[in-house]
């Protein structure tokens, strides 16, 4: 399983794979014409928003997770401050249970500590939370 940052080629995979986390599993929604809007959306986040994808070593995307980085208040000699804010991650439910999810975490956190974010939030819900537990976010 390759797990690595997503690029343009890669949105229309995640836009299906948002449409998939949006309609709770079933694709009821045009994919196609999400990923137009997904394009419009890409072409002015693309500094703030990280996707990460797991790409099989072969077929579609069979999961994603977001980084979305802020910068923070600048302090004296401490000037572009960043944090980030996991946001939508999402594995296809005949890939759970794989480590998938653990993987794309991992991944983003390894890519949040070499662009020296100053700390990194979720908010998961209670059946994810585990899994976020393991990665090392507390709760609070």
């Amino acid at each position: 399983m390759d797990i690595r940052v997503a690029g343009a080629a890669d949105l229309g995979q995640l836009a299906w794979l948002l449409g998939r986390f949006e309609e709770h599993e079933q694709q009821t929604t045009d994919g196609s014409a999400f990923a137009a809007e997904l394009v419009r959306w890409w072409d002015g986040h693309q500094a703030s928003h990280v996707p990460f994808v797991a790409m099989p070593s072969s077929g579609a995307a069979v999961g994603m997770a977001w980084l979305a980085i802020a910068t923070r208040v600048p302090r004296p000699g401490r000037q572009g401050r960043l944090c980030g804010d996991v946001q939508s991650v999402y594995v296809v439910p005949e890939h759970r249970s794989a480590g998938i999810g653990a993987a794309l975490i991992a991944a983003v956190t390894r890519h949040a500590d070499a662009h020296s974010l100053e700390h990194v939030t979720v908010h998961a819900n209670e059946r994810a939370r585990t899994l976020y537990e393991r990665a090392g976010f507390a709760v609070t």
